[in-house]
């Protein structure tokens, strides 16, 4: 175990050193890999730094992020304008059925007041009529009374001519009793 003791030692400090020291260059792969990178940068621009190329990339990419929220957020405002615009059309629409419904309300009222006047204007007259008919009945009736009234005279009188005429009095002195 000693003999491991040492080691580990060496080894942090070793690792120690490495980090202390300044960065070292690049292997050898890694330069060709950044070199090939730059290359193709170069390559494809006209003479722009490479800050300047991804600068104009990060504005672009922010752009079209922001052409993108944009027009979420006009989606999202045109869709809440459409149901603002739809909530809005149905209460109006509401609104003028609701003065339709009490126009209706008060022209039912008016024909239902009209109707009941002319209801009554029928009961009084078909009343008067049965009274009418019924005085008439009446009337009828007193003629056909009088009518008996007055034959039945006739007869008391022709019996009492009779019954005078025998007994020797004229029919003026005789009195009705």
């Amino acid at each position: 175990m000693s003999s491991l003791y040492p080691r580990t030692k060496e080894l942090s400090r070793s690792r120690k050193s490495q980090s202390d020291s300044p960065p070292s260059s690049p292997s050898p792969t890694a330069k060709n890999f950044g070199h090939d990178r730059t290359s193709r940068l170069d390559s494809s621009s006209t003479g722009d730094s490479v800050t300047d190329r991804l600068l104009s990339r990060t504005s672009s990419y922010t752009r079209r992020e922001n052409r993108l929220a944009s027009l979420g957020k006009a989606e999202e405002e045109g869709s809440a304008k459409d149901f603002k615009k739809m909530y809005e059309d149905a209460l109006t629409e509401n609104v003028k059925l609701k003065s339709k419904l009490e126009e209706s309300k008060d022209e039912l009222g008016k024909i239902r007041s009209q109707l009941d006047k002319v209801t009554q204007k029928q009961n009084k007259i078909s009343e008067k009529s049965t009274v009418l008919e019924t005085e008439k009945k009446e009337k009828r009736a007193l003629e056909r009374k009088v009518s008996q009234m007055e034959e039945e005279l006739k007869v008391s009188v022709k019996s009492l001519r009779s019954t005078g005429l025998h007994s020797g009095k004229p029919l003026k002195e005789a009195k009705l009793g």
